[in-house]
């Protein structure tokens, strides 16, 4: 059960905005030595989008390449082409805060994307692409439809889909043979909570979630309120995360709104017929997963009482287990009550049950993790998690199979009944363990596989390579004792991605492939059970991302002094560049250091044009991550070899920037005590990147601007306030002000009780007396991100402003946390381009006293 941000009352729109078209709320400043200048020096406007030059637009509004959903047959494959920016008339779509999730009244669907950082994509098209001979036809989807992702039948002989049309979402079933779709009638999905739809394990049926009939009007809110609305506490300590009160549920009306549009209608669907048969009653199931052997539903399903303060998530659970091998007499096993859990501890878990999952291999075994501690990461116990089993037909007590000296983490099951991959988690340390262990046999010992901390790249192993079984049940794909493992391959060169085939009771792996240092190439899928041949996505900077068919053990390709098996590759589709223009960038990989001997990267872009040697106006971008070791702080992630593509600040190179990008910006210590050192390391990340720049010969030292997102933008505000090294700043939905979330933030875990100082000291709003380095604000007025919400934006602009600074607060309205309507993006890059124009490009010198450092 997923994490989503919370909601509580309808509005159009998602911020009361005084402004009377769909037009960005902008509001300027004049500096302090510029007060006495016209009134119309500092105003409020909100006249209308803005966009900038048609040359950035150009690029801005060409299609991103496709992405591949490959079928569990590997005979065949969808590229689906997805809508990078909708109009602002489908963000703007009115919709209801429901704890946690953003829904549209008019048709019931889901406004946000989980955790609400995004708004719902819509397909564009879908192309069926055949394995290996590369055949392509273009599916013909409605008009006007907004199709998700496809989902695969384990059998690869179809595809099902949802589509959120003007008055329902709709469910769409695809021919893989000949790739024709059709609706189904009848069928109103509930997407509500997720598992909308997911094949059965006889690949012939859908399980979905479906509107129920005659449910009536919504609620209607009451012209009088029924009375105030109340919230206690009994005087136990319970700290949980901060929500935005207007994303949680904050009335009796709210709770009635939540419980409309929660409930839904559980159904199987004939995929060939279209016959929609019920299950049960309707209910608010907040999670539904079908058993191996298609006979049981593991059903967990929320009740009262709510919480004010927390999302639906952690609200009152039912979990259950139905055996629906006779639909209109189902038998109902109880497996657990799960309380109200508004009192987690940060970065904790909520006691009881949690992460169910089916054994795959199994008919219908059900495994469950259970905290021994407390949820609570500062008490120290032999175990903090136990694992538990109960088989069908759930009579017996559950046993206990193992306990996980950390957090339980997940588990992996094997092709093979005896194996499974366990993994626990110490957030005390940043720290992953993986074992092998037999579900079969609790008392033989589990053996470990790896142990390393979560920030290690270079030596991360990857991740198991999975495939469906016929039941459509997700296994670990092996061969004898051993499994495949993907990864990155973090190296000091950059990603370069590989398959492994490693050995269980060995422990010894061999390289069966790695990406070559010019091109970006990762495993997709195996193409069938010979483990010889498989699919890639391969890229280069200029490139096109395309499918790739894999053949090892010839010598077509054997490149000298490099590792892996020898291979031959055939091109399988044939993508074309959609941005020719853009490939005039170019992009390298920079190498450098801290001041105290921390290693430290950025991937450097040039402009189009761009002679060696020559300064230009350069813009630095970076998102601060934190560390429990420094020699983990400094490896290098990310690649120089993948397919160039220009969203956001990217878009200057266009107007002759150079970038500095994602520059590292580590922050080390005691993951207890993660930001008692972060302002020194912050300054001294940005100076060893400046510097660098710098000394290549690129950078301009006094034409440099510095922006980022998030994190990012709290790092944007403080380093114009505590360095001397940009001449402006651009900050994008960021939080200001940590007071605001008392009860932690990233990754520190200490309340503002507990760490006053360090809340103050990392929140610019404290010291906005200091800002004069003239800093651009801009944010979402929808953004849900509990430590983001607009607040933060406002109270920064109006600190920054009445004590002089020079600032811009531009509020998009209807925006979640990442930008996605099309006006708002564009309004975005002009927005940026100006302000680094005028105070970065064509600033002038600075006085000696604030000249950064060269």
């Amino acid at each position: 059960m997923s994490a989503h941000t919370t909601l509580n009352r309808f509005r159009l729109g998602a911020l009361a905005l005084s402004v009377t078209s769909a037009a960005a709320l902008v509001i300027g400043t004049a500096p302090a030595s510029a007060q006495a200048a016209p009134a119309a020096a500092a105003s409020t406007a909100a006249s209308g989008y803005s966009q900038p030059p048609q040359y950035i637009l150009d690029v801005m509004r060409a299609p991103s390449p496709p992405t591949p959903s490959i079928s569990p047959t590997r005979d065949k494959m969808l590229l689906v082409s997805m809508q990078d920016y909708p109009s602002i008339s489908r963000v703007a779509t009115p919709f209801l805060r429901l704890a946690g999730v953003r829904v549209e009244p008019k048709n019931h669907s889901k406004h946000d994307t989980p955790g609400g950082y995004g708004i719902t994509p819509c397909a564009r098209s879908f192309a069926l692409v055949s394995i290996p001979d590369g055949a392509q036809r273009n599916i013909k989807l409605p008009e006007g439809a907004c199709p998700g992702a496809p989902a695969w039948s384990a059998d690869g002989k179809r595809f099902a889909f949802e589509n959120v049309a003007a008055d329902s979402v709709e469910l769409w079933l695809g021919d893989a043979a000949t790739g024709a779709v059709r609706r189904i009638a009848g069928a109103q999905l509930n997407p509500m909570f997720e598992d909308e739809l997911q094949w059965m394990p006889d690949q012939k049926t859908l399980l979905v979630k479906l509107v129920p009939k005659r449910m009536g009007p919504p609620p209607a809110e009451p012209v009088i309120p029924a009375g105030p609305s109340i919230q206690q506490t009994d005087g136990s300590k319970g700290q949980s995360s901060t929500y935005e009160n207007r994303d949680t549920l904050n009335s009796q009306h709210d709770e009635d709104l939540f419980d409309y549009y929660a409930n839904a209608q559980l159904a199987l669907v004939n995929a060939a017929t279209g016959a929609i048969t019920p299950l049960g009653k309707p209910g608010r199931y907040a999670q539904v997963d079908p058993a191996p052997d298609g006979r049981h539903l593991l059903v967990a399903t929320i009740h009262k009482p709510y919480s004010y303060v927390t999302t639906y998530d952690r609200f009152p659970h039912e979990v259950d287990v139905w055996d629906v091998s006779k639909p209109a007499a189902i038998v109902n096993h109880h497996i657990a009550s799960l309380p109200l859990a508004d009192r987690v501890p940060i970065h904790g878990a909520p006691l009881g049950p949690r992460d169910f999952s089916w054994r795959s291999t199994d008919a219908a075994t059900l495994l469950w993790a259970e905290a021994l501690d407390g949820g609570d990461w500062d008490v120290k116990v032999p175990a903090r998690d136990k694992l538990m089993l109960q088989k069908a037909p759930f009579t017996a007590a559950p046993l206990e199979v193992t306990r996980t000296e950390q957090r339980f983490a997940g588990l992996a099951y094997g092709e093979q009944p005896g194996v499974a991959l366990l993994t626990e988690y110490d957030n005390n340390r940043h720290w992953l363990r993986s074992f092998v262990i037999n579900l079969d046999d609790p008392k033989q010992q589990p053996s470990l596989l790896w142990d390393l901390s979560t920030d290690e790249k270079y030596a991360n192993p990857g991740n198991p390579v999975r495939q469906r079984l016929p039941n459509g049940a997700i296994v670990l794909r092996q061969d004898g004792d051993s499994i495949f493992l993907s990864g990155n391959g973090a190296s000091t060169d950059g990603d370069r991605p590989f398959l492994d085939k490693f050995n269980l009771k060995t422990k010894k792996s061999e390289r069966l492939f790695r990406s070559s240092k010019t091109a970006y190439e990762r495993f997709v899928a195996f193409t069938g059970p010979d483990s010889t041949k498989f699919l890639t996505w391969h890229q280069t900077a200029d490139d096109t991302p395309n499918a790739f068919l894999r053949t090892l053990g010839s010598t077509m390709e054997a490149a000298a002094g490099e590792a892996g098996v020898a291979s031959s590759t055939v091109a399988v589709t044939h993508i074309p560049d959609p941005t020719p223009a853009v490939r005039q960038i170019k992009k390298r990989l920079v190498k450098y250091k801290r001041a105290d001997g921390l290693d430290l990267s950025f991937t450097l872009y040039t402009p189009p044009g761009y002679k060696e040697g020559t300064r230009v106006p350069t813009i630095l971008y970076a998102y601060p991550l934190d560390y429990a070791d420094a020699s983990k702080a400094g490896q290098i992630s990310g690649s120089q070899a993948t397919f160039t593509r220009l969203r956001n600040y990217r878009l200057l190179l266009l107007a002759g920037y150079a970038i500095i990008d994602n520059a590292s910006f580590p922050v080390v210590g005691d993951p207890k005590k993660a930001y008692d050192n972060y302002m020194d390391q912050l300054v001294a990340d940005a100076k060893a990147a400046v510097d660098e720049a710098v000394r290549l010969g690129v950078a301009d030292p006094e034409r440099i601007g510095v922006t980022g997102h998030s994190h990012g933008a709290l790092m944007t505000a403080n380093l114009v306030i505590h360095s001397d090294l940009f001449r402006a700043g651009v900050a994008t939905s960021g939080s200001y002000n940590k007071t605001l979330t008392p009860f932690g933030f990233q990754s520190e875990r200490r309340s503002v009780w507990e760490a006053p100082d360090v809340y103050q000291k990392v929140s610019p709003f404290f010291y906005a007396d200091k800002v004069k380095t003239p800093l651009l604000i801009v944010h979402g007025a929808d953004d849900a991100n509990p430590g983001t919400t607009p607040l933060q934006a406002n109270k920064l602009y109006e600190a920054i402003r009445g004590n002089g600074g020079t600032t811009r607060l531009v509020m998009l309205p209807h925006e979640p946390h990442w930008y996605a309507a099309a006006e708002s993006n564009e309004q975005l890059v002009y927005e940026m381009l100006n302000w680094f124009d005028k105070y970065v490009k064509n600033a002038g010198p600075r006085a000696p006293a604030t000249a950064a450092a060269k």
